[in-house]
């Protein structure tokens, strides 16, 4: 049987160049203490050798890890995928970390966490001893989770949190939803809505009370009843419900404003079992803007969320702490926007003036 090829190691590189293990992990580090032609001699070295640098002879000297860890929810990522329905929070993050760590030589890795779990500090901690992250990026609802920000902090590791303004350890990204909540009702109320009703996502995300009150606050400013409240969890089933309560009212919704794509889908779905047409019956407007919701029939209007975007700015940022201690970086939001669609129509009941 042919034998096995022996792996490449830095030992072989440091021998094959002549130098120290350590010069040759400084050279796989980018370090700035080697000499210009040192560092030459190195890397004709790996390249001879065709050595892939590992994460042991990354650390080497104390050096940093070069990985980014992101926390995402795992009971929701993995509906997801088992559901067949994918997962574009996901996906657009992993889009936007991935390439800005590939141009700055890290790597993003993605865990799942469930954050109800009575073990999530040894889970957690089970993570960050085998990866020795360089950064950890939370998303809801890690962002906001005392257990999960206390353990990083004591762990020294560079935080940044999405979704989040809660005071805690690290930097905060948000996307305007409060701002974007207000945007879509004001759309339909434009369109000449008044029974606008609103659905909300789960309770444990922070971000479920900033749409929440941009909803109201562009109720409020019409002079418009803000009754039509149902909470949801972000899931279909939820959503149903809702709608089902917002349509049987006394004085029924003309237009729903759905905190998921899932929520605004299963919206869609009761109307139709209803015998209502979308747009002329019932205007909707969905949170996320993903594919489900591109392809419904109608295509739906929805609040398009920065996601890569915000996700290009977490790296940056724990890559400026891993560069300077000292340096603070600043809460940022980015915002959203709201792609109309054909779901959305003026209300064909008696006209209606806002600002009567």
């Amino acid at each position: 049987m042919p034998r096995r090829r022996q792996a490449v190691t830095i030992k072989h590189v440091a021998a094959d160049a002549g130098v120290s293990l350590q010069t040759v992990s400084r050279v796989i580090n980018n370090e700035p203490n080697v000499r210009p032609e040192m560092a030459e001699l190195v890397r004709g070295s790996i390249t001879r050798l065709g050595y892939v640098p590992l994460i042991a002879a990354q650390r080497m000297g104390g050096s940093k890890s070069r990985l980014i860890l992101a926390l995402n929810d795992r009971d929701r990522t993995i509906a997801g995928w088992q559901n067949r329905e994918g997962t574009d929070w996901v996906d657009q993050m992993l889009l936007g970390g991935m390439l800005t760590c590939g141009s700055h030589g890290y790597r993003l890795i993605l865990e799942l966490v469930d954050t109800h779990s009575d073990h999530i500090e040894r889970e957690l901690l089970g993570a960050i001893g085998a990866l020795r992250p360089d950064g950890v990026i939370l998303t809801p609802p890690h962002s906001q989770d005392p257990t999960i920000l206390d353990l990083l902090e004591r762990q020294g590791i560079s935080i940044a949190r999405i979704g989040s303004l809660t005071p805690g350890p690290g930097f905060s990204l948000t996307m305007g939803d409060e701002a974007i909540a207000g945007e879509a009702t004001e759309h339909l109320i434009a369109l000449g809505h008044r029974r606008i009703g609103f659905i909300t996502g789960a309770s444990d995300y922070e971000l479920s009370g900033w749409r929440e009150t941009g909803w109201r606050a562009a109720m409020a400013r019409a002079g418009l009843a803000d009754d039509l409240l149902q909470q949801g969890d972000f899931g279909y089933d939820s959503g149903l419900i809702a709608a089902q309560a917002m349509l049987n009212d006394v004085d029924p919704a003309t237009a729903i404003i759905a905190s998921s794509d899932q929520m605004a889908v299963a919206t869609l779905d009761f109307a139709r079992s209803r015998g209502l047409s979308v747009p002329d019956d019932l205007s909707i407007i969905s949170f996320d803007d993903t594919p489900i919701v591109r392809f419904a029939s109608p295509p739906l209007t929805a609040v398009t969320q920065p996601i890569a975007s915000v996700t290009r700015l977490a790296v940056e940022g724990i890559l400026a702490e891993q560069r300077d201690d000292n340096v603070e970086i600043a809460a940022v939001s980015v915002p959203a926007e709201l792609t109309l669609r054909a779901s959305t129509g003026p209300w064909r009941g008696e006209s209606f003036n806002p600002m009567s």
